[in-house]
C-alpha cells in the first residue's frame, strides 16, 4: 500500500507538468492562429471591393519530422471570411484565390459570404 501512495505522489507533478505543458502550446497555437487572421484581414481590407471583413481560421497542429529541431507549426485547414464585398463573385473570386495561394488551403475548404 505504500508503493501505491508513492507512486500516486510521484505520478502528480508529471500529470502537472504535461497539463501546463499542453496548456502553453495551446495558447501559442491560438496567438498563431490570431496573427494569421489579423494579417488576413488587413490584407483584405485593403483590397479593391473587398471592404470590411471577418476571418476565422481552422487549423491543425503540424509536427516538422524532417526539421533537426523539434518545431510545430500550425497548419490551416480551412477559411471563413465575411466581406462587404462578399456579394460580388469578382471579389469572392480574387479573394479566394488569395487565400488558396497564401495557405496552400483547397477551394473547397474556403467559404466567403456577404457581410450584413
Amino acid at each position: 500500500m505504500l508503493i501505491g501512495v508513492l507512486l500516486a505522489v510521484a505520478a502528480m507533478p508529471v500529470s502537472s507538468k504535461q497539463q501546463k505543458k499542453n496548456t502553453a502550446g495551446e495558447q501559442s497555437e491560438d496567438m498563431q492562429k490570431n496573427v494569421l487572421e489579423e494579417k488576413l484581414e488587413a490584407f483584405l481590407e485593403n483590397t479593391e471591393g473587398v471592404g470590411k471583413v471577418q476571418v476565422i481560421l481552422m487549423t491543425d497542429e503540424k509536427k516538422d519530422r524532417q526539421s533537426f529541431y523539434n518545431s510545430e507549426t500550425i497548419q490551416v485547414t480551412g477559411v471563413l471570411i465575411s466581406a462587404e464585398g462578399g456579394g460580388n463573385p469578382v471579389v469572392v473570386q480574387n479573394i479566394q484565390e488569395a487565400v488558396m495561394a497564401l495557405f496552400q488551403v483547397d477551394a473547397h475548404r474556403i467559404r466567403i459570404m456577404k457581410m450584413k
